[in-house]
């Protein structure tokens, strides 16, 4: 009688613990969800990323542009990267998770963390960004997929910008050279002037 009384009470002291235990197969689908959409970004597969999201997905790009819906997904994907006067020649990433989703329920959850970017320009520059992103997910038929998608990078510390740094460094460096050579040649001229005088 003791030994079910200690086991009954050890089920109520451990009850709210397996309350708590992430769900695996919830956890385990999102983790696919995640593979999915790297692959399919990774190989430009624009059906995948399109079937993967909810119909009114809201997607805030690295670059500040909001896109509401799939129509405005493929729009801004075909604007940045395939139609006449793109800027991207490939992207290739890889998204971590920070921890496992948080779930609201048995239909929402929110997911964050970061990504390894290595991006090819169409004039030939390169360079690697280390983004932050974070992902609403919702169960709609059975199936998980992404309602909001906000991607973003650090203003004060990306590659873009040590470009930008480097370019007016190098621009300022040759401004001071030419005011020297400029100095020397009005200096000499103006003592070959007086020494003529």
């Amino acid at each position: 009688m003791r030994r079910m009384g200690l086991s009954f009470l050890m089920m109520i002291v451990c009850a709210p613990g397996f309350a708590q235990t992430p769900n695996s197969d919830v956890h385990n689908a999102l983790r696919q969800l995640r593979a999915t959409m790297e692959k399919a970004l990774n190989e430009r597969d624009m059906n995948t990323i399109l079937a993967n999201v909810t119909p009114s997905v809201i997607f805030t790009t690295m670059n500040g542009d909001v896109c509401y819906g799939r129509d405005a997904v493929k729009t801004y994907f075909n604007k940045m990267m395939t139609d006449p006067g793109h800027i991207v020649q490939s992207i290739t990433t890889h998204f971590e998770a920070d921890a496992l989703t948080t779930l609201y329920g048995d239909d929402t959850g929110i997911a964050f963390g970061s990504s390894n970017d290595h991006y090819v320009l169409t004039n030939g520059q390169k360079f690697d960004i280390r983004g932050r992103w974070t992902c609403t997910l919702v169960k709609m038929d059975g199936r998980w997929l992404i309602g909001s998608f906000h991607y973003s990078a650090s203003i004060f510390d990306n590659p873009i910008l040590t470009k930008v740094r480097a370019m007016l460094l190098g621009g300022g460096a040759i401004a001071v050279v030419i005011a020297l050579l400029i100095g020397i040649v009005v200096g000499r001229a103006t003592t070959a002037k007086k020494a003529s005088a």
